[in-house]
């Protein structure tokens, strides 16, 4: 008998890693301009209003120079989907995002922000063809990561992609502590309800 979803997850893997073949790394060894840092400053300090102007400045310049470096120490030199290949394969060394993720927000949490809070997300969890992705978040100090900025260097391979947390078209997040438990659980009911209490 042919197992229809099978043939439906592996014709989804095909085409992923089809499209992630013809697609073009980016250049992660031209550091981030001064007006790109500014930008994400900006961003972080617009958060909410007891966000510390310096803090939200470190947090910028930490999330770009950092995301370059762990670019260099992955070996990134393809499109995100390919070095997960590799990484898995055992052929490159880190950088599948929930490493991203995990090293981003070690970094991070070094400062000390009195002003941020760091929270780590997880999207695609209830979606079975798609692939899970991690990242890191920043908030104001007291705030959900839902008023957040996404800090991601893995969707670009090592280029920085950030952006608030509710704005995001590619990914709807939800609190990593949610979907371990939502997965602990056998995956009953729905992570939609789970993330919102």
């Amino acid at each position: 008998m042919v197992d229809l979803k099978f043939i439906r997850r592996f014709c989804a893997v095909f085409a992923l890693t089809i499209l992630a073949a013809c697609g073009v790394p980016q250049d992660t060894s031209a550091p981030a301009t001064q007006n790109e840092i500014d930008q994400l400053s900006t961003g972080i300090l617009a958060l909410g209003p007891n966000v510390d102007p310096a803090e939200a400045a470190r947090a910028a310049r930490i999330a770009f120079s950092y995301s370059k470096q762990l670019a260099v120490e992955y070996q990134i030199t393809d499109p995100p989907l390919i070095h997960n290949m590799k990484v898995n394969s055992g052929t490159k060394p880190r950088g599948l995002c929930w490493h991203w993720a995990d090293d981003l927000e070690a970094r991070l949490a070094q400062e000390n922000f009195q002003t941020l809070d760091l929270h780590r997300a997880i999207a695609n969890a209830d979606r079975p063809l798609f692939i899970e992705h991690s990242t890191a978040i920043l908030s104001p100090k007291g705030s959900t990561m839902a008023n957040g900025m996404i800090v991601d260097p893995w969707r670009y391979g090592g280029k920085l992609y950030w952006g608030k947390t509710t704005e995001d078209k590619r990914y709807t997040w939800y609190p990593r502590a949610k979907v371990f438990e939502w997965k602990r659980n056998g995956k009953r009911g729905s992570l939609r309800s789970l993330a919102a209490s």
